[in-house]
């Protein structure tokens, strides 16, 4: 039975060899994509923790600005209604 199976392994040495470095190459590229897959989902991580935070500051950022500009809008409105009714006044009479 060994000196079978040694018979068999020096006439397949080149698919044995072939085959262990399959078998090896499978093995770093599982690897790879495993860490591949951790660095990616700690950036995903940093990214939502760092980007809720920036999200927030911008959204009231922009509602700053929209109050302002509201506000703004108003005082244009009673400008532009004086200036109107300052305007039609003389009309009426």
């Amino acid at each position: 039975m060994v000196d079978q199976l040694r018979s068999w392994f020096q006439n397949n040495h080149t698919l044995v060899v072939f085959l262990g470095a399959q078998l090896v190459a499978m093995g770093a590229a599982a690897a790879w994509v495993i860490a591949y897959s951790v660095k990616l989902e700690t950036r995903v991580s940093i990214l939502e923790t760092r980007g809720a935070s920036y999200t927030v500051d911008r959204l009231n950022t922009i509602d700053q600005r929209l109050t302002v500009l509201e506000q703004n809008s108003n005082r244009n409105a009673a400008s532009i209604e004086r200036i109107v009714d300052a305007m039609t006044s003389g009309l009426k009479k």
